[in-house]
């Protein structure tokens, strides 16, 4: 199945990252070299240039209050479910998105630490989690059979119905290369995945173990069959609390006036002092009283 690339809330803020500048030459001509100096008066007057300032200062003070709530472990464990995901499309959609391995790594850090100071900064009540919980869904596991048109759907849930092995329909007629010689299988999901179509996931949720959809899922790659393999009882909001409060932080944290709030409250206590006078101010969009600048 076609999945959507999100990296995460990055951009929602601020990315990129800058080397150090000094005299060393970055290019020569026939008109003369540019020194890092010289790139460096030049790209600090640009907004691209300002804002990887601001992200590298960002970077430097997440790191030092919550950089040991991130381990490099943490991030790998993201990187690897990304080359899960697009499997041989991994290095082609890194290229799309003018990003490296490195460039990735960065932004999932980045990423993770905001999630982290927005953790520590955020109360989050019993209100808070019985709402959440209207919507929540625990993770489930599911197969899946995706074909081109409805008549070919309805084929595959004849045969079924009439005693076919899920993962031999799967094999046999399933445009999904991810996984179709593995039975269909999908990687666990829950209600705030945002790569599923959202046909999918809401036909997904309503099945029990072992049942399959008794009619094509019209999704935006096709059409669908679903077949549950494991949907955990979802019991009351106290038996998910921690899967509540995380994706509360989640939400919070795609929120860029909420993000921003809680990143001005990180660089008003991170020591913070800009050098160079012509960047006295590059970071009062952050530290501003109205968030929302």
């Amino acid at each position: 199945m076609n999945k959507k690339w999100a990296v995460g809330i990055a951009g929602v803020l601020l990315s990129c990252t800058l080397a150090a500048c000094g005299s060393k030459t970055v290019a020569t001509t026939n008109g003369g070299k540019i020194t890092e100096s010289e790139y460096y008066s030049s790209m600090k007057n640009t907004s691209n240039g300002k804002a990887v300032l601001q992200q590298m200062i960002l970077n430097k003070v997440l790191n030092k209050e919550y950089g040991n709530k991130v381990s490099d472990s943490d991030v790998n464990k993201q990187v690897n479910t990304y080359k899960k995901m697009y499997g041989k499309q991994f290095e082609p959609m890194l290229q799309q998105q003018g990003l490296t391995l490195a460039s990735l790594k960065d932004q999932l850090k980045s990423n993770l630490l905001i999630k982290a100071a927005i953790k520590e900064n955020t109360k989050i009540s019993d209100k808070d989690l019985q709402n959440q919980f209207k919507s929540f869904q625990p993770k489930v596991t599911v197969n899946e059979i995706l074909v081109s048109s409805k008549s070919d759907a309805e084929k595959v849930i004849s045969q079924l119905k009439d005693g076919k092995k899920f993962s031999d329909l799967a094999k046999k007629y399933s445009k999904d290369s991810s996984n179709k010689n593995n039975g269909g299988r999908l990687d666990a999901f829950d209600n705030t995945d945002t790569t599923l179509d959202s046909n999918f996931k809401e036909a997904a949720f309503k099945l029990s173990n072992g049942e399959y959809t008794k009619t094509p899922v019209k999704t935006q790659y096709g059409y669908q069959v679903i077949q549950m393999v494991n949907h955990p009882k979802k019991g009351s909001y106290k038996d998910h609390i921690n899967e509540l409060k995380d994706q509360i932080v989640n939400e919070k944290a795609q929120d860029s006036v909420t993000a921003r709030s809680v990143m001005s409250k990180v660089l008003k206590n991170g020591g913070v002092e800009i050098k160079d006078k012509d960047l006295q101010n590059i970071l009062s969009g952050f530290l501003s009283n109205d968030s929302k600048k």
